[in-house]
């Protein structure tokens, strides 16, 4: 496995209604599509889908000024016109990055569009669009083609966009002052958004019906827009794969610690807070991109490790004004429908890659209460953090042997995957659940195909359902695995992830909409805060359970305090 994959509105905002306006549209065809939106004009290709649809495809477009030079560590600068045609057949660059998986560069603020139609005329019926953030903890991966491919979903009538958004030190630098006051990621986010706004009707897509999804850091990027203030109107459904901005991990004022560890690096002075912005702004951006792997304190871990933050109020927009707990508690929601979920072995891959490994298995082993911490996130003082490290021991491993084995690997990875991903959505369900009146669906994936993301160590069986694994059953990733064809033992299960998640996107509620064989059998109930039922998809079925894993969050809500 490449440890690199390891938030309607009643009506459109004032400051959005404008592009719900009549535009015009001009295109060509058939190998170059041109549309033409009130920004500008736009050169596309054309895709096939996984059925043969014609997909138009509009790749590499410049969402905002490259955030270079000046424009480093400063919040994003929107492009809202283009002089001449934009040449969108290529995917742009991916956000610099350790590892040479991508194409990169530091001009890296593009996103790319999708649809199976254009408009003919300006009456022509628009398409609701999908707006994906994708994952890889904030310091990795890409929005390009290769991994957020729209040959699966495109066979459904939506348009996909996808984007780049800035990661690690060039994104989430947060020294809690003027220097960095932190979140340009999260404001790339916003200033993509406000593009699909302006221009998405001239691709066929409703300005006015945008999903916003995203997965793992992509979901957590989700669950913030429900509460940022900026994100106002730009959205009208949200889509969240195992992640979530509330868990037992803080959301703190600054991240002064990482600056300054990014500084020593890169061999920055370390004596200021401006000492270290000012020499990281002339840092090229491939020695920053280089040194992620840097942050890694214990094997791959902490998985997440820049982290969105409280702005200062310095005069600027403020992304998040305050923690996301504070935010719910005080009804700062957008009251969206709301579909969420994780999987059933979520990080079990590290579990693995751990044990297999006789210096880490041996460290962790030796070493408890200094690496739980690290690995599992546990935001607690120090002797608080030291108890609750042994507590979590013995409630998830007990007496299994500390050695490379099944049964240990699964314990291990059940504290991974609960600490890492499950408790935050949990908790997060449950605030929405309290909090929206409008729909929550809950799900958890357990279908293992296939290829996975995570496979036993040494072999190229799947593990189960882990981290990401649904991901290639909704979009086409062919930098990791070949096309699921219509003959392909997991077809069906692209057909049914597909429809579910278009129908949500579509009219908010994921179940069958008419004559769809795909979902045979589905009856995917509301979440509601008694019942608490959600959809378990399994390999040949769907089933509804209730109270999903909540006998083991019982230990984390009483070491943090989560009053679930």
């Amino acid at each position: 496995m490449n440890i690199k994959w390891v938030a309607f509105l009643g009506f459109c905002a004032v400051a959005a209604s404008s592009s719900c306006c009549e535009e015009d549209s001009d295109f060509s065809f058939p190998e170059n599509p041109r549309v033409t939106s009130p920004s500008g004009t736009f050169v596309g290709s054309l895709f096939t889908s996984r059925r043969g649809r014609n997909i138009y495809s509009f790749r590499g477009i410049r969402y905002a000024k490259p955030p270079v030079g000046a424009l480093r560590f400063r919040a994003p600068v929107a492009i809202n016109n283009y002089p001449q045609p934009v040449d969108a057949r290529e995917d742009g660059p991916a956000c610099p990055q350790s590892g040479n998986y991508f194409n990169t560069s530091e001009d890296c603020l593009f996103l790319n569009v999708y649809t199976p139609r254009l408009p003919p005329s300006p009456k022509a019926e628009l398409l609701p669009v999908l707006f994906h953030m994708h994952p890889g903890g904030f310091y990795s991966l890409t929005g390009q083609s290769i991994i957020s491919g729209p040959q699966y979903l495109l066979d459904h009538d939506i348009v996909l966009v996808t984007i780049n958004y800035r990661l690690a030190t060039l994104g989430l630098l947060a020294t809690g002052d003027e220097n960095a006051p932190g979140n340009n990621a999260f404001k790339d986010q916003v200033v993509a958004l406000q593009w699909v706004q302006r221009n998405i009707r001239a691709f066929g897509g409703n300005p006015c019906s945008v999903t916003i999804c995203g997965y793992s850091a992509g979901a957590v990027s989700v669950g913030l827009h429900m509460l940022s203030p900026m994100s106002k109107g730009l959205f009208h459904r949200a889509i969240m794969m195992s992640g979530s901005p509330t868990a037992q991990w803080v959301v703190p004022p600054h991240q002064r610690d990482l600056a300054k560890k990014q500084a020593e690096l890169v061999g920055c002075p370390t004596d200021s807070i401006s000492a270290i912005v000012d020499c990281l702004r002339t840092t090229p951006w491939q020695e920053l991109g280089d040194s992620d792997d840097g942050f890694a304190v214990f094997g791959w871990d902490p998985v997440l490790r820049w982290k969105p933050v409280v702005e200062p109020d310095l005069g600027q927009p403020r992304f998040l004004p305050a923690t996301p707990e504070e935010l719910i508690s005080k009804g700062h929601i957008h009251d969206v429908p709301l579909m969420l979920g994780v999987n059933q072995l979520e990080f079990i891959i590290i579990a693995y890659l751990v044990l297999s490994n006789d210096t880490l298995r041996e460290e962790m082993d030796r070493d408890w209460t200094r690496i739980a911490p690290i690995s599992f996130l546990l935001d607690l003082p120090k002797q608080r953090a030291i108890d609750a490290s042994l507590e979590l021991y013995q409630d998830y491993i007990g007496d299994r042997p500390f050695t490379y084995n099944n049964d240990t690997a699964s314990a291990l990875g059940r504290l991974y995957g609960d600490g890492l991903v499950a408790l935050g959505v949990h908790k997060f369900s449950w605030l929405m659940s309290e909090h929206l009146s409008s729909p929550i669906y809950y799900y958890k994936f357990n279908y293992t195909g296939t290829y996975s993301f995570a496979t036993y160590p040494g072999t190229t069986t799947p593990i189960g359902a882990t981290h990401h694994d649904e991901l290639i059953y909704l979009f086409y990733i062919p930098a990791d695995f070949p096309l699921i064809d219509l003959d392909s033992p997991d077809s069906d299960m692209v057909d049914k992830m597909t429809t579910m998640w278009t129908n949500f996107v579509i009219g908010g509620d994921p179940n069958s909409a008419g004559n769809q064989p795909a979902l045979k059998g589905l009856c995917w109930p509301k979440l509601e805060p008694k019942t608490r039922k959600y959809l378990l998809i399994n390999q040949r079925d769907f089933e509804v359970g209730s109270h999903m894993d909540e006998d083991r969050f019982a230990i984390w809500e009483r070491l943090f305090s989560l009053n679930l």
